[in-house]
């Protein structure tokens, strides 16, 4: 049995203290694992639904072919799991701009850490995601220009309530017609947001996307009891894109 507590990695990165934290669940007794950035918690795994949920409402519309993914954020693992499920999925890439993140993944500090670094068909690459996705080389550096099927985002709290300053730039038509570029035509963004549905979010995907939902994942709270939601917005390119 572990521990209560434990604290399984803290590291300084370029965005401030982050740690990784396992504890025991008084209630079933099982392992939850968090991570805090700061005094800040980034994501828990009694949480997951919404993660998931990017996952399958953003594949979901897709043709049945060989699929390629890219997934901005890897945190706990949850979305990358979640679409290494779907068997059309031939090739994954996940970018994460915090190294320390990947690192546990990669040493099975958390749960699916070992099955996504063993898998053959997921990349995870150390680099920042909002960076790539405003530029011209694409979101796979092994394969500059590639254009994905799908790609999934959940990396900030909200459209409006991001960790950086400078992540704020893709969430407007601007932003969000550069990574559009970064699809193949027919594809889909789908992003995670802690938030309720945001109408000038909304509005924004409409310039850039055709017929963007969101959609309200609503999951059991055991922390506060009742239940809690998330939002995911998924919206897919315009013919010709």
């Amino acid at each position: 049995m572990s521990p209560r507590f434990e604290e399984l990695d803290w590291r300084e990165t370029p965005i401030g203290e982050i740690s990784l934290r396992r504890r025991r669940h008084p209630a079933s007794g099982e392992d939850v694992y968090e991570v805090k950035l700061g005094d800040e918690f980034l994501m828990s795994s009694l949480f997951t639904a919404g993660e998931i949920a990017l996952a399958e409402l953003g594949l979901a519309g897709l043709p049945d072919t060989a699929l390629d993914v890219a997934v901005g954020g890897l945190g706990l693992g949850y979305t990358a799991r979640a679409a290494l499920d779907d068997p059309r999925v031939r090739r994954l890439t996940v970018i994460d701009a915090l190294a320390e993140v990947i690192g546990w993944h990669q040493r099975g500090l958390v749960p699916l850490g070992a099955g996504l670094a063993s898998d053959s068909r997921c990349r995870l690459v150390h680099g920042d995601f909002f960076a790539m996705a405003a530029g011209a080389g694409g979101l796979d550096p092994a394969e500059p220009g590639l254009r994905f099927h799908a790609i999934l985002l959940d990396v900030d709290h909200s459209p409006r309530e991001v960790l950086h300053p400078r992540h704020a730039a893709l969430y407007r038509p601007p932003g969000l017609r550069a990574l559009a570029g970064h699809l193949r035509p027919g594809g889909v963004f789908a992003l995670w947001s802690n938030d309720p549905p945001d109408e000038q979010f909304v509005s924004a995907l409409t310039e850039v996307f055709a017929e963007p939902a969101a959609h309200v994942v609503e999951f059991t709270n055991p922390l506060q009891g009742g239940t809690s939601a998330n939002t995911v917005y998924v919206a897919g390119t315009r013919t010709g894109m």
